[in-house]
């Protein structure tokens, strides 16, 4: 680095990655800064500067020697575990500043020799109390793993089995293939059965230790529970999501048009997946996109894209952070909170470029045969291809990760006008809250017994076409989002037997075979 440039360095201050010192004076305070700039995402410790004034206080070659073996030996002695440091002297008027480099660590946390862990916090340091934080250090390293952790007193009978048969199902799909067994006809089969196609002699107990579900110990990991349990909120109680719309703009707001009820969210990742999917299709509007007046809009904000926000919440949130996700809907907005900063350092513009690093490894991977994502790290790029106007936020001081959706502010937007109003505004959307929870209510049971009448149950794929068709589809449409071609094979597999069913129906039922026959979830 040349004078010049560490004159810039001066002329903007202490910041998070830059500190000085006119000498080392404390060997513990230094020996604190460099665990701080370990533990956050590194920086530069300079000497020969005034950190009050800036002035340059150029080192003699005597003390260029006597500081740069000093910080050695902080670096070894005062920082636990000990770390390396890239030092450099820069030539000045009248002698010489001493630069320390110190990367980010990779074995965090990192403490001093009194057992204080520090992080940067702006240009000064914090000490660190929090075991959710400590522990998002450990598993940034590899040193924990949240996914792989153990659930007390869970097992094999606190999870689904139509979950688990449809995982092994996906899983080992040739196996499965071989055997005849496909999602038609999935119910016919019994998880014993499935698991011996998989391993023969082996017990589903034993499938799942080899899979890495079932610990060492005899417990269940935490990805087990979230990717398969009955109720995962008896043991992870915040592993959860809550979504609100609101009426207005703001976050305190006291009135909603809807809200999904903490029961009606507990459940497996799949479940609050189509849980939450299913509250944007009923509170998001649809909007006209073709010339005829008549003709059917869609979803005012993509649905593709809504499917890779939603995902990426539920598999890439912070295990470590004790908060639900949380899903808002505002008049000009919608917002997707998930607990835990951008992981290792990655920033807004990796992941917009398409830069992915699983926080969750283990849930990530297996999360992959539940969940529709590819897990290629385009499901960004994918959702901004849609055109939307997304604004990503990496709040590290509150550690979340925020993404903001605009929405086109219209006229079915509802507004308030004042403290007067707002009672018997409240009382009106309450009652209208009711009336919406009545109706969905009779619906879901209706279309449970509708379900049972018939003695089927719809598969991951069957549900996932439905729950899309809540706007009506076209056929091409439908067929490549479950990536087949638009064959008449595969819209009689694929469309014909759910209207055989009763789940959905055409908009032109009186003309199956007219050119603009779309299909929509059935209400009644």
């Amino acid at each position: 680095m040349t004078e010049q440039e560490v004159l810039k360095l001066r002329d903007h201050g202490e910041v998070t990655k830059v500190q000085f010192k006119e000498r080392i004076i404390d060997a513990y305070d230094v020996g604190c800064e460099m665990v701080a700039f370990s533990n956050t995402h590194g920086g530069q410790l300079v000497i020969g500067i005034n950190d009050k004034m800036g002035v340059i206080n150029a080192l003699s070659y005597q003390e260029v020697q006597e500081t740069t073996n000093l910080l050695g030996n902080i670096a070894s002695e005062n920082v636990i575990p000990s770390i390396l440091l890239d030092i450099e002297t820069i030539a000045v008027e009248g002698g010489h500043l001493v630069m320390a480099t110190i990367k980010e660590g990779l074995n965090k946390p990192y403490h001093d020799n009194k057992g204080i862990v520090w992080v940067k916090n702006g240009a000064d340091k914090r000490r660190v109390f929090d075991n959710a934080e400590l522990a998002e250090m450990m598993s940034q390293c590899g040193n924990f793993a949240p996914d792989e952790a153990a659930v007390a007193d869970a097992s094999i009978s606190d999870l689904d089995e139509h979950c688990l048969k449809t995982y092994l199902l996906n899983r080992f799909a040739v196996v499965m293939a071989q055997k005849g067994v496909n999602e038609q006809n999935l119910r016919d089969y019994t998880l014993e059965q499935m698991t011996h196609f998989v391993a023969g002699g082996v017990s589903m107990e034993g499938l799942m230790r080899n899979l890495r579900f079932i610990r060492p110990d005899g417990k269940l990991t935490v990805a087990a529970m979230l990717l398969f349990g009955k109720y995962p909120q008896r043991w992870l109680p915040t592993y959860t999501a809550k979504c609100i719309c609101y009426v207005g703009n703001s976050v305190g707001g006291t009135m909603f048009r809807d809200k999904v009820k903490d029961a009606d969210m507990e459940g497996h990742l799949l479940h609050q997946y189509e849980t939450i999917m299913t509250f944007f299709t009923r509170n998001l509007r649809n909007v006209q996109v073709e010339k005829e007046f008549n003709s059917q809009g869609k979803l005012e904000i993509s649905y593709a894209a809504l499917v890779e926000f939603v995902v990426n919440a539920l598999v890439h949130r912070s295990l470590n952070w004790k908060a639900p996700i949380r899903i808002f809907i505002f008049d000009n907005r919608v917002e997707i909170h998930s607990p835990g900063e951008l992981p290792n350092g990655l920033t807004v513009d990796d992941i917009v470029k398409g830069t992915s690093m699983p926080r969750n490894q283990f849930l990530f991977t297996n999360a992959n045969y539940l969940l529709p994502y590819t897990g290629a790290g385009s499901g960004i790029l994918r959702a901004l291809e849609e055109g939307l106007e997304v604004t990503f936020k990496n709040e590290e001081r509150i550690h979340e990760f925020v993404i903001i959706i605009k929405r086109e502010t219209g006229a079915n937007n509802q507004e308030t006008n004042g403290e007067g109003n707002q009672e018997s505004h409240q009382e009106s959307v309450q009652e209208s809250n009711q009336e919406s929870n009545q109706e969905s209510n009779q619906e879901s049971n209706q279309e449970s017994n509708q379900e049972k009448c018939l003695n089927v149950s719809l598969t991951k794929s069957q549900k996932d076409i439905v729950n899309f068709c809540s706007v009506p589809r076209t056929a091409q449409e439908i067929l490549e989002r479950i990536g087949v071609t638009n064959q008449s094979i595969n819209r009689k597999r694929h469309i014909q037997s759910l209207v055989d069913m009763g789940v959905l129906e055409m908009t032109i039922p009186e003309k199956p075979n007219d050119r603009n026959q779309k299909y929509r979830k059935r209400k009644k």
